[in-house]
């Protein structure tokens, strides 16, 4: 009935405002709004899928790839701006730690993943959901937990960034391999993917926080380049220049370079590859000087920066699960106990492993949240750039609410047990 719709909606929505005044349960409040967009979603799925606008004279699709990109490249921008140019430096007392924590990263979780995956029987496409989470980096959630928690907080900083750099290079060899039969995966394309979805962001916040410290003049300096940046960046987006690449050889050269000339812009002598990786750096740079400069101007800026990467994970949970809302009718309860499993599975190895490895207990329990919580954000992304959101995006959407359930509790029990030895 539409009334007990509503009446479900307006219920978790209470329960999402009303947790911020218990502060016991403040730290589940991001989860319960992931509740209200999951709820919202499959009840009213229509209203998540595309918009009518101007008595149908414009039509939007949620699911739009530039508008996906753009919000997660957001979401990974506002995560960036809580790390620090010192986060990617590996002091000698932690170089061990950060090897067994990346090693087990990213060989448990993706080896995880396909396993239930195989033994659940998923259908292709949702099964590579699950593998992609498990090849997936950490995330900003375990640094939160690990500080929850009271673990080892610079290991935990360290493992997120320097696994966020490997990302580009590990998680599509994974995918190749564990799922290249489920869904089709290019090794360098993905490559690409994240590192628009990923690197270009995280490297603007860092460009960033390099402003803040550097001297005037070279600050100047960095914003003259960036100015030049930003000249390229707006001719690329309007379509002024492009890669030379659109020009190719054979009988229609000739017609092949009037027509780009005429609808794509000039060529410039370089190929699409280059191009990409230019018009990626260019980006980069504007968004870094121009955050930089708002910054100056509105210091508390970067106070709602971690909001607004929530408000675009959000967005996310609520578009894939409008879009998979028939496959989470079918198998919503057993994908939900697989996302439990994993992330079970990966903090019992990741602790575990991690003591069998030497490392003292508090390292341990960071490596553990490192390797449980995964980039959920990251894994939504790359199944929108895929085309496969309601089917491979299925398992992001899934999990990134559970792990933060699951990783909250873990650290709230962790924090009433603070660690004794030394070990």
């Amino acid at each position: 009935m539409p009334i007990i719709k509503v009446l479900a909606v307006v219920l978790v929505v209470c329960l999402a405002v009303g947790l911020r005044f218990v502060p016991a349960l403040r730290t589940y409040q991001f989860t319960a709004w992931i509740m209200v967009s999951v709820v919202a979603s499959m009840l009213y799925p229509e209203w998540f899928l595309a918009w009518s606008l101007w008595g149908g004279r414009i039509e939007f699709d949620l699911r739009n790839k530039k508008l996906a990109l753009l919000v997660i490249q957001f979401v990974m921008f506002g995560m960036g701006t809580q790390m620090r140019l010192q986060d990617f430096l590996i002091g000698e007392k932690m170089a061990y730690g950060v090897a067994v924590g990346l090693l087990l990263q990213f060989t448990v979780m993706p080896l995880v993943g396909f396993t239930i995956a195989q033994l659940c029987g998923f259908d292709p496409e949702i099964g590579a959901g699950i593998v992609l989470v498990g090849c997936c980096s950490s995330g900003l959630a375990s640094n939160v937990m690990t500080y929850i928690a009271r673990g080892n907080l610079p290991l935990s900083i360290t493992l997120t960034a320097l696994a966020t750099l490997m990302a580009p290079a590990v998680t599509p060899a994974w995918m190749k391999v564990l799922a290249g039969a489920e869904v089709e995966v290019t090794y360098f394309e993905m490559m690409m993917q994240i590192v628009m979805i990923v690197i270009v962001p995280i490297g603007a916040a860092m460009l960033h926080d390099l402003l803040r410290q550097v001297t005037p003049r070279v600050r100047t300096f960095i914003v003259s380049l960036a100015a030049i940046a930003i000249a390229w960046w707006l001719a690329s987006t309007m379509g002024w220049i492009a890669p030379a690449a659109t020009v190719t050889d054979g009988a229609h050269a000739d017609a092949m370079a009037s027509q780009a000339l005429a609808a794509k812009g000039f060529g410039i002598g370089m190929s699409p590859v280059l191009f990409d990786l230019v018009a990626a750096l260019t980006f980069a740079v504007t968004l870094g000087v121009v955050y930089h400069g708002i910054t100056r101007m509105w210091a508390d800026v970067e106070k709602v920066m971690p909001v607004v990467s929530m408000v675009g994970i959000i967005f996310f949970v609520t578009i894939t699960t409008a879009a998979g809302r028939d496959d989470l009718l079918k198998i919503g309860l057993v994908l939900t106990l697989a996302a439990a499993a994993h992330n079970t599975i990966g903090y019992v190895l990741g602790y575990w492993l991690s003591r069998l490895c030497g490392l003292d207990a508090s390292s341990a329990r960071t490596v553990a949240l490192e390797v449980g919580l995964q980039n959920g954000g990251m894994a939504s992304g790359l199944a929108s750039q895929m085309g496969k959101l309601a089917t491979v995006g299925l398992a992001p959407a899934v999990f990134s609410p559970w792990m933060n359930v699951s990783g909250s509790l873990l650290a709230n029990h962790w924090r009433r047990r603070p660690v004794v030895d030394s070990r």
